[in-house]
């Protein structure tokens, strides 16, 4: 097979990313496309508006709705998720370019396996700008010798597109091949300047406004640099443990605790660390969960159901090296509450229940008073948890009774 490589940040994806596959695929040069989301690349590192996943995912559902169109040949990898430090392309396309990952990649896409095993070629595709500036990126001998560059020449472009490419024959001894490209202009970084996201497929526009990013609750005002960059980096660390849905829900909580850090006076750092980690140990085999719960605080948790909140504060600590006693403890304590909570346990526990994808019940008038009142948004949760327990003819955990007489209820 011809596979043609397209990485960059995707933040977000828009129709120009589109347009850009689309008409590769069109030139004929190759046979499939693979969009990768990139997670730290050296010229933007933690300057992205968002962590790897949700870019990853956000590209894999146009990517969905693409093939439901008929566009079924064209993929998203994860391939960067596993590159310690900063990606470069040529690390990117030594990942990709290895015989038995991409057998099993494209197995697991559907493909054949008798096609899906090879032999391949393999195409880096990019824009006519990037062609003009390859020869400075780093080891580009490297990417050359993994790949072909196949640019896009857009109308009415700047670039010399055919004088960009000879230099990179000449200069590099690189294989370089060009297309037309019909697409729409746009950039990502136009896009959330103007806020105007007509550019972006509609289904990205649905996945942002499900777990309402790019808004000013995701522009992390009020968080330090350092803690950004660490929730960008434990958003990475937590991908292989916790499925689409999990790991999404537990960074959205991130965001929605820092803002109501922020608004009612706690520690903003904290609170971002807290709540996108609060869910770490959620699907991790139940023996493991026990152990690490019982390791923090003895046998206060033995309903399967709670052992994660206990052992996420393990897993943070030993798997991610989160220290911080108070962060440790908000984990701990997200899911039932205790006596004597502090606001940061609060935050958390309250970001758990009414992060902007939770949909388990009317949570709008939850939604309204979090806006002027911490407690009395927390009591109106615990009661509505409360009333479902006993419904179901289940006992509430001691922990929620201590957290209820605080309440006042």
């Amino acid at each position: 097979m011809r596979i043609g490589i397209y990485g960059g940040s995707f933040d977000p994806i828009h129709n120009g990313h589109v347009a850009l596959v689309r008409d590769a695929l069109a030139s004929g040069f190759i046979d499939c496309a693979i969009i990768v989301p990139t997670v730290k690349n050296n010229f933007k590192q933690f300057s992205m508006t968002l962590p790897a996943p949700y870019r990853y995912y956000m590209a894999k559902a146009v990517r969905d709705s693409l093939a439901d169109k008929g566009l079924s040949d064209i993929y998203v990898s994860d391939a960067e998720f596993g590159i310690k430090g900063i990606t470069y392309t040529y690390m990117t396309l030594g990942i990709m370019t290895d015989p038995d990952f991409m057998t099993e990649f494209l197995t697991a896409q559907g493909v054949k396996k008798k096609k899906a095993e090879g032999p391949h070629e393999y195409y880096w595709i990019m824009g006519s700008d990037t062609l003009g500036t390859f020869e400075t990126w780093f080891k580009p001998e490297e990417i050359l010798r993994h790949a072909t560059l196949l640019a896009a020449e857009r109308p009415g472009d700047d670039v010399d597109v055919e004088k960009a490419a000879d230099s990179v024959r000449e200069n590099l001894g690189g294989k370089v091949e060009t297309f037309r490209l019909n697409g729409v202009e746009c950039a990502s970084s136009e896009i959330l300047r103007s806020g105007d996201f007509s550019a972006v497929p509609e289904a990205a526009r649905e996945f942002i406004k499900t777990h309402e990013l790019y808004t000013e609750r995701t522009k992390l005002k009020g968080v330090s640099d350092a803690a950004k960059e660490r929730f960008f980096e434990c958003a990475v660390w937590m991908y292989p443990y916790l499925g689409e849905k999990r790991l999404l829900h537990t960074l959205n909580v991130g965001y929605l605790s820092a803002e109501l850090a922020v608004r009612f006076g706690a520690d903003p750092d904290k609170a971002l660390i807290a709540g996108a980690l609060h869910d770490c140990a959620k699907e991790l085999d139940i023996d493991s969960q026990r152990e690490m719960a019982y390791g923090y605080c003895g046998d206060l948790f033995t309903d399967k159901k709670l052992l994660h909140s206990p052992a996420g504060a393990v897993f943070a600590r030993d798997g991610f090296g989160e220290k911080d006693k108070e962060i440790l403890n908000a984990i701990c304590y997200h899911t039932t509450g205790r006596g004597n909570m502090s606001k940061l346990e609060k935050i958390v526990y309250l970001a758990d229940k009414i992060e902007p994808a939770r949909n388990y019940m009317d949570l709008a008038p939850i939604r309204e008073m979090v806006k002027t009142d911490l407690d009395e948004a927390c009591r109106m949760t615990a009661l509505a948890i409360k009333a479902k327990t006993e419904s179901n003819g289940k006992v509430i955990h001691p922990s929620n009774v201590d957290m209820l007489r605080d309440l006042g209820l």
